[in-house]
């Protein structure tokens, strides 16, 4: 069975939201993309005190300074589209508050016929956290678990009940309701956040960063889930944040899906090759407009198809 392909979705600043958004999005739909995706970055800290990842001294990629809200980007996908589903690699979730972000997630599935993917992961910028004033950045494993909390108690049945740190509802009715369970995926790298993701999600949400790391990781992973009783299988989507260039990178020090299409089509041959059912693909953030997002797209999509991914 092919490997599913997914489009992260332009969201940066060289991109009109309004326009650029709903025409890559039907394009992609049409090319054959199967999935669309949008990231989460709230905000651009400058001077940047703390470094990217919190790595000291790691420069923040500049393409951060002007990251399109992703329900609004989503909604607007939804709208231009008919069948591709609508994800998130990944929603900063203890950025949002509970309820509200539940409820989003559910208009829009409803909206859009039960396309959403909610893909929620930790973050780490400390400026983030303290401009969101959920509660602080020590916290946000804790909040992860009170928003996957309250996602489910919020799709499901009424009277919805629910009472944590952040949430309390004693008794209400809340619609509309999604048009089927949404599975939510995590991104998740050590153990006790592999762990959260066995117990209380559907799927995994990697990023490709070399395809032994990625093939380790997906063996950790099911090793883990085969160790706590879990019976059903575990969605994966790889995000791959591509840096496209027309000519093909020539240096030793090539990174995993950096250089022309071939060399990026190379890469998703091998990730493909571990078993990974999905592989969302962004490559917003070099290119110049829509028009070159669209047509690198189409010959991302094409090649890697011949390629047997």
């Amino acid at each position: 069975m092919a490997t599913r392909l997914g489009l992260g979705l332009p969201q940066n600043r060289q991109y009109h939201i309004g326009k650029d958004v709903p025409d890559v999005a039907r394009t992609a739909e049409q090319i054959g993309y199967e999935s669309l995706w949008v990231y989460e970055r709230a905000l651009y800290p400058e001077p940047a005190g703390q470094g990217l990842y919190g790595i000291e001294g790691l420069p923040w990629p500049d393409s951060y300074r002007n990251v399109a809200d992703p329900l609004v980007t989503l909604t607007l996908a939804a709208a231009a589209t008919e069948r591709a589903r609508l994800g998130s690699s990944v929603l900063v979730a203890p950025l949002h508050q509970p309820f509200q972000l539940a409820k989003a997630l559910a208009s829009l599935d409803a909206a859009s016929g039960g396309r959403v993917i909610a893909g929620f992961g930790t973050g780490w910028s400390l400026d983030e956290y303290a401009a969101a004033g959920i509660r602080p950045i020590k916290e946000r494993g804790q909040v992860l678990d009170e928003v996957i909390d309250v996602c489910r108690a919020v799709w499901g049945p009424d009277p919805v009940r629910y009472e944590g740190r952040i949430t309390k509802i004693t008794s209400a009715v809340v619609g509309p309701k999604p048009a089927r369970p949404i599975p939510i995926l995590l991104a998740a790298g050590n153990r006790k956040a592999l762990t959260r993701l066995v117990d209380h999600a559907d799927g995994w949400l990697p990023v490709g960063m070399g395809v032994e790391q990625i093939a380790t990781q997906w063996q950790e992973l099911q090793d883990l889930a085969a160790e706590r009783g879990r019976p059903e299988p575990l969605q994966t989507v790889l995000r791959v944040n591509a840096e496209y260039q027309a000519k093909a990178y020539d240096g030793a020090d090539r990174r995993p899906f950096q250089g022309s299409a071939d060399q990026i089509v190379e890469d998703l041959v091998a990730h493909a090759s571990i078993g990974l059912e999905e592989i969302l693909v962004d490559l917003q953030a070099p290119l110049r407009d829509a028009q070159e997002l669209k047509d690198v797209a189409a010959e991302v999509y094409e090649k890697a198809r011949a390629a047997g991914v």
